[in-house]
């Protein structure tokens, strides 16, 4: 996998530190436990800004950004932060921002605003007639200012095929959270949770959330195929009858869905096996055999090297760590 450049942005005339800081921390944290598990590393983090040094709070912290965007040519995930005082006022000072971060975006970069960033984000045009959330304290100032946006200020994050955006102050760490867990996983993100005290289940969705960012194209033969594995995990899928069910050959569906998601249809079917069973693991007491059945395998061993090659920890070890009901009677032995 190759490595990704994310792009946390300083925005000028204002004064929050800690939107800044905070996804630099988070993301440099989860970086550095993925390579202790022995992977390579996923994110190189910079902070980017439009001038060489950036004053806060008149003159008591000063940033001095990694890079200027007009050196960064191609960037994977730009992450816009907050915005301090009258928000509307702040985007003139920024807008030499708002092409390039059209333009990364135009390539295939993802983007995320943190709390009222979001006026920066749609200053460039890219919420349009999409979903957007932002500190409730800004919404009405938001609303006359963008109104092609559909604000949802209840949400504490929305993500629209790669477009994020977040509530409230230091909300921001639940949208971390979940972008920790989408380009790592879900481990990753509980142990982010741990060292930063961020409660997870603010932010989970469903247990399929981390797959939505694999239903970002525009092949319905595939969503279909997508639908019916998330559908009937339970029942005995052959790749070749699903095939033959959506009246295609395997080597052309195969080809189509690597396409589409970058995962085989077998990958894809087992990775949504293995979510649903780390959700049964994490919440219930059932037996690991009951789960394993339950989430369509038969054979304990074939399950056990699937689990571990996705979650790097066997079933039970995952629930000994994962299941907070489970954690005091760890504590006991």
């Amino acid at each position: 996998m190759q490595q990704k450049h994310v792009s946390i942005l300083v925005p000028e005339g204002q004064n929050n530190v800690s939107s800044i800081i905070g996804p630099y921390k988070i993301l440099n944290k989860a970086d550095e436990y993925w390579r202790k598990l022995g992977h390579e590393s996923v994110f190189r983090v910079q902070v980017v800004g439009l001038s060489k040094t950036v004053e806060l709070y008149d003159g008591l912290f000063t940033i001095r950004p990694h890079a200027c965007i007009s050196e960064i040519d191609h960037t994977d995930l730009i992450i816009i932060p907050a915005l301090s005082g009258d928000f509307a006022a702040k985007v003139p000072f920024n807008v030499d921002y708002l092409p390039w971060i059209r333009e990364q975006h135009a390539k295939g970069a993802e983007v995320a605003s943190i709390c009222t960033g979001a006026f920066i984000l749609a200053a460039t045009g890219l919420l349009d007639g999409r979903q957007c959330s932002t500190h409730w304290n800004a919404a009405n100032s938001f609303r006359k200012l963008y109104p092609e946006v559909e604000l949802v200020t209840e949400k504490i994050f929305t993500d629209e095929q790669g477009i994020y955006t977040n509530g409230g102050a230091f909300s921001f760490l639940h949208l971390l959270l979940y972008l920790v867990e989408k380009f790592y996983n879900r481990s990753v993100a509980i142990f982010c949770s741990k060292v930063f005290q961020v409660e997870m289940d603010r932010f989970s969705q469903s247990p399929f959330t981390i797959f939505s960012g694999q239903k970002e194209h525009d092949d319905d033969l595939v969503k279909k195929a997508q639908l019916y594995m998330e559908q009937n995990m339970g029942e005995k899928i052959g790749v070749d009858q699903l095939a033959s069910q959506l009246n295609i050959n395997r080597r052309s569906f195969d080809r189509r869905f690597i396409k589409a998601t970058g995962n085989t249809p077998l990958e894809y079917l087992q990775r949504v096996r293995i979510e649903a069973a780390k959700k049964a693991l994490e919440t219930s007491h059932i037996s690991v055999n009951e789960v394993l059945y339950e989430v369509g395998y038969a054979d304990i061993k074939a399950f056990r090297q699937v689990f571990k090659k996705i979650t790097g920890l066997s079933p039970l070890e995952y629930r000994a760590r994962y299941n907070k009901a489970a954690i005091p009677e760890k504590m006991h032995h």
